[in-house]
């Protein structure tokens, strides 16, 4: 915490399936000055698939649902970018990461936070995306699909996700404090607030509203390392819970399909990286890899100012779960949890601190010359008199929806009028590209504009890309395509 700027980390340990450490450092807010402890709630993001996955499997045991259903049989308005994809979607297809869409394709809908999209605009917007590769045969992480599983949880089981989490997992394995969404937090005053860093300044800043919900089977829970060792636990357990272990949560037939690869990520015989690593993929909602001879399970979360990391080592029963309120605090979830698993796993020495510094120092410096020859291009570009008219007007992308380019106070703006957040001044690049500088500046995202003109050069049409090469992959701007209104 010295090394890096942190607001706040809680870590918890389990070794030879016993809770061997749970504790809070730092500060929950700094803003109130509170303290992190074993009880302090953390957004845990994308950790929050495992209980997605967890709960289908949850609804396969009971009979309600089988694995390879078709997700039309429970959603029959799902719509895919072809024909033979749609008819043959799985719910398994919906946990794998392997539809064909890119890296994040869709996020823009809910990143930044704020907008209105629904749940039925997410199922109504696969149609209009255009895929990168061939229905499973390649891994491209999203988050859109994870959505349409609770969703699923939804329609089968008659409650909300969030609700069906809480009462069905949650609560039988008294993780009393945890919760579905933020919003679900009552009388808990005990939650840790996002920052971010600038200029090694810790800031705090707002908490990720989760659009009414929507986003939640994909990132929504909140939880602190009490919980989560209860949650590690059982996964350790093969699905069993309670004091002598006789309770079920989930099958061990259907526990096991959520560890077994379903997606093979890498491999390479020869193996690679400190841990001489053979393979990794991907199960349903969990990441897995062999490293130091053992299999691990995994997965990290992020969200605005929010981290998580869960890694479980089943063949010694034990997981490190560690949860921060800080960005960019990803080298430090992966310090943290190497530096534990290294002693857990006998593995060699390695210095992950010094191993950090090197890459934190290599990737900002590498991101920073970038945005900056941006802006400076953008200052050399003041003298060239640009017609705002011939870009002034609405243009529509068919999953996004509509956004307005227009003048205020002599300047050229964009909004988006369905992610409010979405508002900047466009500044002249050169040729028929802007630079937006959005108001929204919790994360870096500051995005290119080029339109394409007509003989008169007015615009016609215009595409989209983020300016820094370090861009959180959610803010997908590459996949709009935003066609002029004429009216």
């Amino acid at each position: 915490m010295n090394k890096f700027p942190q607001a706040g980390v809680a870590i918890g340990v389990i070794q030879d399936g016993e809770i061997t450490h749970l504790k809070g450092y730092g500060i929950a807010s700094k803003n109130s000055n509170t303290l992190v402890d074993e009880s302090t709630l953390f957004a845990i993001a994308s950790n929050s698939k495992a209980f997605t996955s967890t709960a289908l499997g949850i609804l396969v045991d009971q009979g309600k649902i089988a694995w390879e259903d078709k997700v039309i049989d429970h959603i029959p308005e799902f719509r895919m970018y072809d024909f033979y994809v749609t008819a043959n979607f799985t719910i398994l297809d919906l946990l794998t990461h392997r539809s064909g869409l890119g890296l994040g394709a869709g996020d823009l809908m809910f990143f930044p936070d704020g907008s209105d999209f629904t749940i039925d605009d997410v199922i109504a917007s696969f149609k209009y995306q255009t895929p990168v590769s061939d229905f499973r045969t390649k891994y491209d992480y999203d988050n859109l699909l994870y959505m349409v599983a609770g969703e699923v949880v939804h329609r089968v089981s008659g409650q909300s996700w969030d609700n069906f989490v809480q009462d069905v997992i949650m609560a039988e394995l008294g993780m009393n404090s945890s919760v579905g969404l933020y919003q679900n937090i009552a009388n808990n005053p005990n939650v840790a607030f996002p920052h971010k860093t600038e200029n090694n300044e810790i800031i705090e800043i707002g908490a990720y509203s989760n659009n009414g919900g929507g986003f939640g089977a994909a990132g929504g829970i909140y939880s602190n390392v009490t919980d989560m060792s209860k949650w590690v636990l059982m996964h350790l357990n093969n699905g069993l819970y309670g004091e002598s272990l006789n309770d079920t949560l989930i099958s061990r037939s259907n526990h096991k399909e959520l560890w077994k690869i379903h997606t093979i990520i890498n491999s390479d015989p020869r193996g690679w990286g400190v841990y001489s690593s053979h393979y990794t993929g991907y199960g349903l909602g969990f990441l897995i890899q062999d490293q130091g001879g053992y299999s691990v399970i995994n997965h990290s979360g992020g969200l605005p100012g929010m981290l998580s990391m869960v890694t479980m080592i089943p063949e010694l029963n034990a997981g490190i779960i560690v949860l921060t309120n800080s960005a960019p605090g990803g080298l430090s979830l992966i310090t943290l949890t190497n530096e534990i698993k290294d002693e857990i796993i006998g593995a060699e020495e390695f210095d992950w601190l010094v191993w950090a510094e090197e890459r934190l120092a290599h990737s900002d410096a590498e991101a920073e010359a970038v945005v900056n020859a941006v802006w400076e291009q953008v200052e050399k570009s003041k003298k060239i008199k640009i017609d705002f008219r011939n870009y002034i007007g609405r243009y529509k992308d068919n999953w996004f929806g509509e956004v307005v380019i227009y003048e205020k106070d002599g300047d050229l703006w964009f909004k988006s009028l369905r992610s409010p957040k979405l508002e900047g001044e466009m500044k002249f690049y050169k040729a028929n590209t802007f630079a937006i500088a959005w108001d929204y500046q919790d994360m870096d995202c500051d995005a290119f504009i080029s339109f394409q003109l007509d003989e008169n050069g007015n615009g016609l049409s215009a595409t989209m890309k983020g300016i820094s090469p370090a861009i959180d992959f959610s803010f997908d701007f590459q996949d709009l395509n935003l066609i002029k209104i004429i009216e």
